[in-house]
């Protein structure tokens, strides 16, 4: 029996919005949980009736922070449904964008959306300077800035902030907590590189405005890429854009090695109970990406796809989400409507009709018996499964690459925990820098190969033999996938008279935040909140540490209903 319901909503520090009911026991430990998105998506309504051509620009729009690989996913999408297969360079280039976001994702959250669930930004008034500046060449010898004036300096800026009472995005946080560890000269170091973080993430992601022209929303082509090489013109891209790229990821290994993963290391030695909390269902699904030359090649990829049911690394099982009996969604706890509403359906097959079942807004709690989320609930061959950079990093550990091995090993042996470590909050957490490590290396060797290309003479960066609708198939079906920084994305597509007669996405955060299906199993937040013990209800900072280790981001999972239901806007295809 639940002794207390804790509410978080909405949750912060996350894109969308997401709602949390946890349900705890009489020892303070939570005993159940539900996770549910309050806004609905839309997208592929709005897709209906369009050239399958435009659609990666409407996918793009989904969100605000994960724009490219929506956009990959969706050209992908469409050339797998055409036959289109694209050019070498075309494809290290989305290579390059790929990786690009990931690791420039992956930094931004940790220092800005997930560090202050384990750093007190307050305490950081009490530290010492120099014992600051003692730790942080400790911690990282090499990096540059970690004088005592430099942090006095820091001190001095976030005092100012405290004394006026405007303390802006750090607002209304839980300074104080019992669940803060850090001592004051950890947290001075942490609040120093969240703003120095804040100021390198919009260099790297100049590389998009290179190669796509424009971020957010860089540009994307069906067959390829609109990314003209000419390395002797000033109307392309040139000798100098491309050096300026070999710079900026310079940069970004160097925020990555001597600053990102050292304070990932230092923050996570001081929680170590927090790798037996927060592990969740155990089973982990990645569809792969990263591939050599062409994403049909599933053997070149560098994150290799597979399944891992029941924690167990010594056996990964294939995975096709094309297949109608692997991937299927149901809406059984969902305020949407199937013709069958307890069946499951494969995406091809897949239906967006909202229907609205839950309590009139606003209210105190879910009834997690009835529906209670705009997420569907996708499965695996009937498996809740949890997607992303912990489903990855061990898809590729269990599978015996020596790349994933070597830096899971090392940080397991820095830490001086167990591999079961990795199932965790914690865990979780860590295996999203550890993947940054690899990432920023593919990165130089996707840039090398090429340039090497280039230098070889080859410029072709697009295929448009197919690009006319009059070469197409008077009806086709197509899928396409990546791993974005959150976990597996996929887009189906059906083409029939040259437009879209239906698209659905299935994005990672669906996989994570999805409520229980017709069988109870629980999605991968509300398994992963089960079993935390809460020092103080009314400052549910352990639930945010779980659930913020997944990265949430609800603007991709479920737009555009108004509170009481009302359609706000209508799109109308001519």
């Amino acid at each position: 029996m639940a002794k207390q319901r804790v509410v978080v909503d909405p949750v912060t520090r996350i894109e969308g919005h997401l709602r949390v009911e946890a349900m705890l026991n009489e020892s303070g430990v939570i005993g159940d949980a539900i996770s549910s998105g309050t806004m609905w998506r839309g997208i592929e309504l709005i897709l209906k009736g369009r050239d399958p051509r435009d659609a990666w620009a409407f996918c793009e729009r989904i969100c605000g922070v994960c724009t490219t690989v929506h956009a990959l996913a969706s050209v992908r999408c469409v050339e797998n449904a055409l036959g289109i297969r694209i050019p070498e360079n075309a494809n290290i280039i989305r290579n390059i964008m790929f990786l690009t976001q990931m690791v420039q994702d992956h930094v931004i959250h940790f220092y800005h959306l997930h560090a202050l669930d384990w750093v007190d930004l307050v305490s950081a008034l009490g530290a010492d300077p120099s014992k600051t500046a003692a730790l942080a060449q400790s911690v990282s010898p090499s990096w540059p800035k970690s004088s005592p004036g430099y942090f006095a300096d820091i001190q001095k800026t976030l005092k100012k902030f405290v004394e006026s009472g405007q303390l802006g995005l750090f607002q209304n946080a839980y300074w104080g907590h019992p669940a803060y560890k850090l001592p004051a000269e950890a947290n001075l170091m942490a609040v120093a590189h969240y703003l120095e973080a804040l100021n390198w993430q919009k260099e790297i992601i100049k590389i998009h405005t290179i190669f796509g022209g424009k971020n957010p929303h860089p540009n994307y082509l069906v067959g390829g890429m609109a990314s003209t090489i000419d390395l002797q013109s000033d109307n392309a891209i040139n000798m100098e854009r491309l050096n300026m790229i070999r710079d900026l990821i310079k940069q970004a290994a160097v925020i990555v090695e001597q600053m990102y993963i050292p304070d990932l290391l230092a923050v996570a030695s001081f929680y170590p109970e927090w790798t037996q909390i927060g592990g969740g269902l155990g089973n982990y699904m990645v569809y792969g990406d990263l591939p050599a030359k062409d994403i049909s090649d599933a053997s070149s990829f560098r994150f290799p796809p597979g399944v891992i049911l029941n924690k167990n690394l010594s056996e990964v099982l294939a995975v096709d989400p094309t297949n109608p009996e692997e991937i299927r969604e149901e809406v059984t706890h969902s305020w949407y409507e199937y013709p069958d509403q307890v069946a499951s359906l494969h995406p091809w097959d897949g239906v967006t009709v909202p229907k609205y079942t839950g309590p009139k807004p606003p209210y105190s709690q879910l009834d997690e018996t009835g529906t209670y989320s705009w997420l569907k609930s996708p499965r695996w061959k009937g498996h809740a499964v949890e997607v992303g950079p912990l489903a990855r990093m061990l898809v590729g550990y269990a599978h015996g690459r020596d790349d994933f091995r070597e830096v899971v090993n090392e940080a397991l042996g820095r830490l001086n925990v167990p591999a079961t470590a990795l199932f965790s909050t914690l865990g979780r957490t860590a295996a999203r820098g550890l993947e940054t490590r690899l990432g920023i290396k593919w990165l130089q060797d996707e840039f090398d190969h090429l340039i090497g290309n280039l230098k070889g003479g080859d410029t072709l960066v697009a295929d448009t033999s197919r690009w006319e609708p009059s070469t197409w198939p008077g009806e086709a079906r197509g899928f396409g996938f990546t791993e974005a920084p959150r976990g597996s994305l996929g887009h189906w597509i059906h083409i029939k008279n040259e437009k879209i007669e239906s698209y659905q996405i299935v994005v990672p955060s669906t996989w994570n935040a999805s409520p229980k299906d017709a069988r109870g199993q629980k999605g991968a937040y509300e398994a992963a909140l089960v079993g935390t013990p809460m020092a103080d209800p009314e400052r549910p900072v352990e639930i945010l540490r779980t659930i913020h280790s997944f990265d949430p981001c609800l603007a991709c999972a479920s737009h555009v209903l108004g509170p009481d239901g009302r359609k706000l806007a209508e799109v109308i295809v001519r």
